[in-house]
């Protein structure tokens, strides 16, 4: 009895070891950690400001999820907001209450956990051929750099100066460029208006994320789930799934992942965020490319993002909008290009053939507007140009 103990005991503890092991937390990690903000800030801002939601469970189950990330994988896969949901939500104001979009979150939950249970999403996913994945990949980075242009336009002068530095810093990797843009951009801000500091000061105090489930009902469940989340399933099966799996293997082949594993984590961080006040989630291509820019090369980055995400929502709830206006959208715009150019080069391929590169191409063009329809055209072109049927 005392053998199966001690045995038990081990195994428990050898499993805790390899659970906590993989990750670094230098210098570069703490860089890379930061390298996704330029989504998930204005989202976040987006959801306090306009649908009014609480930023304590919307922030805690943000960083929950982060860290969990970054424990299991042990690569830099991103947690990023859901981007069709979060547009559509916040683009009509007085149209969506935080419990549809709860509402959706717990419906997404339900779809990529039995997508990813079932095998359905392998099969799925190996219907995309290289030249598609390498299409959908680049026209996602091509999409961060064109919205990081956009940010950049807000302030013309800082974004010059901070694209300076970045060109002139990118590669050193003993000071690692992304505290001088944190800090060209908190500086400058606080230089504009430096009450800023003060106020945020004022709005510490603990706030502990509120259980949202009473505040569920059916109308709005059903209403997010149609309007809401039925739209994002495409957008994710690019974005999230297809192209995060490549990435990672791409960048990380000793350790790869696959799209059932990835499947099944998206539909298990939205069955729970929405209890604690979560908004959806997913592992977005173009916050890994972000976090490697900068300089992550293991989840040590998601571990810190989501600690300082949690200290924020324990700590911050009453000074979110105050904290996020230190991080100007142009220096956000800038951070955002350099995810974009990463992700677009992880597109390139090695030795395509003439009709390969035109399916990345034209797959691309659509995934820069929607990436359902460039799965789908990506796939017929390929088969198209493959059965001799179109010819060019």
């Amino acid at each position: 009895m005392g053998f199966q103990k001690a045995k038990a005991s081990f195994l428990i503890k050898k499993e805790a070891a390899s659970f906590l092991a993989g990750n670094r937390y230098d210098l570069l990690e703490w860089a890379g950690a930061f390298g996704d903000l330029g989504t998930l800030i204005p989202f976040v801002l987006a959801y306090i400001t306009i649908l009014k939601m609480d930023p304590a469970g919307l922030l805690f189950a943000f960083g929950l999820a982060k860290i969990i990330t970054g424990f299991f994988y042990k690569t830099p896969i991103p947690i990023q907001p859901m981007k069709a949901i979060g547009i559509g939500s916040v683009a009509q104001p007085g149209g969506f209450t935080p419990a549809a979009v709860w509402g959706a979150g717990f419906f997404t939950g339900l779809v990529w956990l039995f997508l990813g249970l079932t095998g359905i999403i392998d099969r799925v996913a190996a219907l995309a051929k290289k030249p598609v994945v390498h299409g959908i990949v680049l026209g996602l980075g091509l999409t961060f750099m064109v919205e990081g242009i956009r940010s950049m336009a807000t302030n013309y002068f800082l974004a010059a100066v901070a694209l300076i530095v970045a060109f002139t810093l990118l590669g050193n990797r003993k000071f690692p460029v992304m505290f001088l843009l944190l800090a060209l951009g908190i500086g400058t801000s606080l230089a504009a208006n430096p009450v800023l500091i003060v106020d945020l000061k004022k709005s510490i105090g603990l706030s502990l994320p509120q259980f949202t489930l009473a505040r569920f009902t059916w109308p709005e469940l059903v209403r997010g789930s149609l309007l809401l989340a039925l739209p994002q399933v495409p957008l994710t099966l690019g974005n999230a799934v297809i192209a995060i799996v490549a990435e990672n293997n791409e960048l990380f082949p000793a350790r790869r992942i696959t799209e059932g594993k990835i499947a099944i984590s998206t539909g298990l961080m939205n069955l729970l965020a929405p209890f604690f006040g979560g908004v959806p989630m997913c592992h977005g291509a173009g916050g890994m490319a972000g976090h490697v820019r900068f300089g992550a090369r293991t989840g040590g980055a998601l571990v810190i993002l989501g600690s300082l995400v949690i200290v924020v929502a324990l700590f911050f709830n009453h000074g979110v909008n105050i904290l996020f206006q230190l991080f100007p959208p142009a220096i956000l715009g800038v951070i955002l290009f350099f995810a974009g150019a990463e992700l677009a080069l992880t597109a390139k391929p090695d030795s395509a053939s003439r009709q390969e590169f035109y399916v990345t191409l034209v797959t691309a063009g659509f995934a820069m507007w929607n990436m359902g329809v460039a799965f789908v055209v990506g796939l017929l072109l390929n088969e198209a140009l493959a059965r001799g049927w179109v010819r060019f």
